[in-house]
């Protein structure tokens, strides 16, 4: 029996020996510190600052327009609408507006569609000049707008385009489609194949299965790259100045433009136009800005 205890004692578990206890006076050793040990005030402090800088010009802009005209105070107190009045109905703002957003919605749609089908082709199929059709897509981003003024312009002239808003909507489309291109090549790269295969074995064609399976996963790609074509577009005023002379077919960035005279400037006027070219990029923005976030995340990281 005692034989047996001392072998059954060989098996038994050795307890490993705990490392002594440091003294109750002695410190511990600091471990590194973490990024939620960072003191609030580091991250709201600049975070408060960089959004003071931002928003101040909107206040600067919000207050010469609602203020009397010849009134010097910093508070926009009586509130006045003069100057929205002034411009909206006295100098055509109405029109610009008008023009502007179906200049930036047919950007839009056309800039999204044609991006879709070359985005596709990129991403699905493999073809000789593939490689050389990217480069160039890049190469294009380094031509700047006003180098092709002329010979854009004189393209439209011998189409009797000109003081035609087509002729915008299809010189934005043309300077914005490579870059959606690219990126809409990417959203559908990270669309895995199988998803269409399956598909296709369950016999859809490849434009049924793209349009069944496919586009509704990319639709933060899509509200990316046409949130981007409408902002540029409602914004550009290189365009729209040499293209279109006539003042009922001119855009909100021209109009804003003859707000500025040789001798005096009205700021009341000029920044009431401000806040009505800003407003509808603003509400664009609020209302797709979860999407938007989304799509710049399906574009990074590949899956």
């Amino acid at each position: 029996m005692t034989a047996a205890l001392a072998e059954k004692g060989t098996h038994a578990r050795v307890p490993t020996p705990q490392p002594p206890l440091p003294p109750s006076g002695s410190r511990t050793p600091k471990r590194e510190r973490a990024f939620d040990d960072v003191p609030r005030w580091q991250i709201y402090v600049p975070l408060g600052l960089y959004l003071l800088f931002t928003l101040v010009p909107f206040y600067w802009m919000l207050l010469f327009a609602l203020r009397p005209a010849g009134s010097t105070s910093l508070v926009p107190w009586p509130l006045t609408f003069e100057h929205f009045d002034k411009v909206w109905n006295e100098r055509s703002f109405g029109v610009f507006f008008q023009n502007s957003m179906l200049v930036g919605v047919a950007t839009l749609v056309t800039t999204t569609l044609i991006a879709l089908t070359g985005g596709y082709a990129l991403a699905r199929f493999n073809f000789r000049i593939k490689n050389g059709f990217m480069l160039a897509l890049l190469c294009s981003q380094f031509i700047p707008g006003a180098l092709m003024l002329v010979p854009l312009f004189e393209i439209f002239r011998e189409l009797r385009m000109i003081n035609s808003l087509g002729s915008v909507i299809i010189a934005e489309t043309v300077f914005q489609l490579p870059l959606s291109i690219i990126l809409i090549s990417g959203f559908i790269k990270n669309v895995p194949v199988s998803l269409e295969e399956a598909a296709w074995v369950d016999g859809c064609s490849r434009f049924r299965a793209f349009c069944a399976v496919v586009l509704p996963l990319l639709r933060p790609g899509l509200i990316a790259v046409g949130s981007f074509a409408f902002v540029h577009s409602w914004n550009h005023f290189l365009f729209a100045l040499m293209f279109l002379s006539r003042q009922d077919r001119q855009t909100i960035p021209v109009g804003l433009n003859t707000l500025i005279g040789s001798d005096s400037v009205d700021l009341g006027a000029l920044a009431a136009g401000g806040v009505v070219a800003a407003v509808p990029v603003v509400i664009v923005f609020a209302f797709i800005q979860k999407w938007l976030i989304t799509g710049f995340s399906a574009g990074a990281v590949k899956g």
